[in-house]
């Protein structure tokens, strides 16, 4: 198989332009990596390139699941282990690229403990506990004892906190642990990585610019449609940034404009844990997207890759 060429960096810095252009030099395809454009129907809050924008270019793991399924990062590693099977058949050059760093580390990595160690009685345990005393009960309990995981997660995270919880009283470990000697592994899959930046004051520009172009393209109705299927809030589905915050303002919790205000200040919030996440990667080659063109950028990649293609 070819080794995966990776491409990560903060939300909105311009990694779809780019992958699709390098997928073109390299005779490859793209695997998102990103959680939440894994969900039907998530489209123009999650930025998931459109038909005409893919330019010809397969992407896969886009649209594989409901947004009222549950959906884990070990659900993710499978799909992503098969479609890395077939395009090693077919040897195309398969490039992982998105924001999510811990679905990019368990493609690359894999994972030490067993993800199907689910515990029903545990887990019920747990749901009733958010019943009864709220969401951030939950995330407070996971704050005692996995301090690192809980500061990554939103209180209203339900799902991913109880599998948290989960992992820590299976294991007697948090999953901050687990995944700090998963990392200390050797890798599973042979790989080049690189990072894309730009300047605190451009990407917050163009955070803020894409969160105006979302409204104008219909991201209320989106969240409207969402609610209208019956989601509920604590549907990770619903977590994604875009969606909770226009959520409540359906809910009437405040107007459009501060919902509007609250989606630029979150993704910027959410940007800034992302970079903080990759630039504990000493294996990325970082690029930044103020100082060269675009096509700059992908002549660095793909002759980069090339030549560690055959190391």
């Amino acid at each position: 198989m070819r080794p995966i060429l990776v491409i990560v960096g903060p939300t909105a810095v311009g990694k779809t332009e780019l992958a699709i252009k390098v997928a073109k030099k390299v005779d490859g395809e793209i695997i998102s990596a990103d959680s939440m454009q894994v969900y039907r129907g998530l489209d123009i809050g999650t930025a998931k390139p459109t038909e005409e924008e893919r330019e010809g270019i397969p992407h896969h793991l886009l649209d594989v699941v409901d947004p009222s399924e549950e959906f884990s990062v070990a659900d993710y590693q499978k799909m992503v282990e098969k479609v890395l099977a077939d395009l090693a058949n077919r040897d195309k050059t398969p490039i992982l690229t998105g924001g999510t760093g811990l679905y990019i580390q368990a493609v690359l990595q894999g994972f030490i403990f067993s993800p199907e160690g689910k515990d029903p009685e545990l887990r019920a345990r747990l749901e009733e506990t958010a019943e009864i005393q709220g969401n951030k009960a939950l995330h407070a309990q996971l704050a005692e004892v996995d301090p690192e995981t809980a500061q990554r997660l939103h209180p209203n995270d339900r799902r991913r906190i109880i599998r948290a919880l989960e992992v820590f009283y299976s294991t007697g470990q948090p999953l901050s642990y687990h995944l700090k000697m998963q990392g200390e592994r050797g890798p599973r899959h042979r790989s080049v990585k690189f990072g894309l930046i730009r300047s605190r004051a451009r990407l917050y520009e163009r955070i803020n610019a894409r969160v105006d172009l979302m409204m104008q393209a219909g991201l209320l109705d989106e969240v409207k449609a969402l609610v209208q299927q019956g989601l509920s809030d604590d549907a990770t589905a619903m977590q994604a940034l875009g969606y909770k915050e226009l959520v409540g303002y359906l809910r009437g919790e405040y107007d459009l404009e501060e919902a509007v205000r609250l989606l630029k200040r979150d993704t910027r919030r959410y940007a800034k844990r992302q970079l903080t996440w990759f630039r504990r990667d000493r294996e990325i080659i970082w690029l930044d997207l103020d100082r060269l063109t675009i096509s700059e950028a992908v002549h660095k990649i793909v002759s980069i890759y090339w030549r560690n293609f055959h190391i």
